[in-house]
């Protein structure tokens, strides 16, 4: 009898080893990564939450999104794959839009669905849906009617959120495949902090709740999750609408950092992170629950620029640039893992990491092989948070607002444009929110090339002194983009257009 209870409970153990983690993705809307105190020695307010996450886990310090806009980078993350690869070549969505992921297209949660998983999304979506149109304009929306091609269909189990940026037409809930309400009344437009465009507005729909509500229903969610029998792991995907404009801390945080309402609205998003980890800790899930918190994209310089400066605040934490930019302050994000038993607490790692390299990540721990067309551009960081020193990525292609190119590999970055490719100087547009002037940009260096390792602001140009670097890096960005892919395997194709080929990858780096 003793044998038999020894073996069964050898079994229950076994099988309880086998089983892989649940893994929460919580994805912060516009965070700079000097806006995470651990990131930032000189940061105005402090984020002891995100703070504990990283002394009891593992922070990242060079990890990129793939794009320093919304849209490009949700795609990357979700597919595995840099979102020019498809039709989105610059730019992003608004609330509208169709949708932008492919039909059929793997996605990390369809794959992880296929192996086990429940999985759910709370939050921004961001990536296009099909509405009902009743007319030839975007807005033409019959909101009655559900739409298709969102979350649902793209392998979550639950959605519930908004359609695109909180400061984006329509203001409507999303449950599942439609609307929760029609909008039955219009919002004008608002003017900075807040920062929102006019458009249609339901009676359920309050701007400033939307944050609250959204950790509330994760929330509920891990504690069904906690309770429930099926057996299975899930994979929630929390992707916030904070702390982008509109700028909206609750009563409980306007001034609680003595600094910006942008300040605010970070401490927010802190203590929220906070109940997500001390929910699972209550529910005994943390230990095996893998936790990733991250941005976006960095700081947009709409959240004020100017007011932070006043607080010796660089949200970009030291790098240069911002939001929309090919600078490392565009893409350059917070990234922290937390895994009690299995990543060591307090580690901090230099390794190269993607946004987009959760997919292969997901394949590592549920012991599959992704398929040879989906995450073309995905690679496992499991080996990381296991304590090993070396990263399967060795470079990352970014990408700006206006469709521009760069490319890292090991210290060495290179710029295929003179500009910043986004918004900051040098601009041949005009920022208003940076309040910078019209560059020339004929008059400056077609290429910019940088050694982050002794240069981490970006601020000498080598690439008249290193040609042969540039070319090595070109030819590598021109192989990785003609072949459909940057990982091993059969090349794949990839949405091309005449003016998009003739960008400079293409005219300056011959085989």
């Amino acid at each position: 009898m003793i044998r038999r209870l020894l073996a069964a409970l050898l079994l229950v153990v076994a099988a309880r080893a086998a089983t892989p983690p649940n893994i929460v993705y919580i994805l912060a809307d516009d965070l700079g990564i000097g806006d995470v105190s651990s990131y930032n020695l000189n940061s105005a307010w402090q984020t002891p939450h995100l703070d504990r996450l990283a002394r009891e886990g593992l922070r990242f310090d060079a990890a990129h999104s793939a794009s320093s806009l919304c849209t490009p980078s949700r795609y990357a993350f979700l597919t595995g794959r840099y979102a020019w690869r498809g039709p989105l070549k610059q730019g992003v969505l608004q609330g509208y839009h169709p949708a932008l992921i492919e039909p059929g297209r793997p996605t990390v949660a369809s794959f992880l669905r296929q192996h086990g998983y429940t999985t759910a999304v709370f939050g921004k979506w961001h990536l296009g849906l099909d509405w009902v149109r009743t007319g030839p304009l975007l807005e033409n929306v019959d909101f009655s009617k559900p739409f298709a091609a969102g979350p649902t269909t793209h392998g979550f189990d639950r959605f519930f959120g908004i359609s695109a940026s909180l400061d984006m037409p329509p203001y409507v809930w999303l449950a599942q495949d439609r609307a929760t309400m029609v909008p039955t009344a219009t919002v004008a437009d608002s003017p900075t902090p807040k920062l929102w465009r006019a458009g249609p507005i339901a009676a359920d729909f309050k701007m400033e709740d939307v944050q609250p509500r959204l950790i509330a229903t994760a929330l509920d969610y891990i504690a069904e999750r906690a309770t429930a029998k099926d057996g299975k792991p899930f994979f929630l995907y929390l992707p916030l609408a904070a702390p982008h404009t509109p700028v909206l801390p609750t009563r409980d945080f306007e001034g609680k950092t003595k600094t910006t309402s942008y300040g605010d609205f970070v401490a927010q998003v802190d203590a929220d992170v906070g109940q997500l980890v001390m929910t699972l800790e209550k529910h005994g899930l943390a230990k095996n629950t893998l936790v990733i918190f991250t941005s976006d994209n960095g700081f947009a310089p709409a959240a004020d620029v100017p007011g932070h400066a006043k607080f010796n605040h660089d949200p970009s934490g030291g790098y240069r640039g911002f939001k929309s930019d090919l600078y490392e302050g565009g893409h350059r994000v917070p990234f922290i893992a937390h895994w009690p038993g299995t990543i060591k607490a307090g580690t901090t790692s230099d390794a190269l990491v993607a946004q987009l390299d959760l997919f292969a990540t997901a394949a590592d721990l549920v012991g599959a092989k992704l398929p040879e067309t989906a995450a073309e551009d995905s690679f496992s960081f499991l080996p990381l948070l296991r304590g090993e020193k070396q990263s399967a990525r060795t470079a990352i292609i970014s990408h700006s607002a206006e469709g521009r190119f760069a490319i890292q590999a090991g210290p060495w970055k290179l710029l295929l444009w003179p500009g910043s490719g986004g918004w900051s100087a040098p601009t041949p547009k005009p920022s208003v929110w940076l309040k910078v002037e019209r560059t020339d940009l004929a008059t400056l260096p077609s290429f910019q090339l940088y050694h982050l390792a002794i240069d981490p602001a970006e601020k000498q140009n080598l690439a008249a002194a290193q040609p042969e670097i540039v070319q090595r890096l070109g030819q590598m960005l021109r192989a990785d983009i003609e072949r459909g892919r940057s990982t091993p395997g059969a090349p794949q194709p990839f949405t091309a257009t005449p003016e998009w080929t003739q960008l400079a990858w293409r005219k300056s780096f011959e085989p």
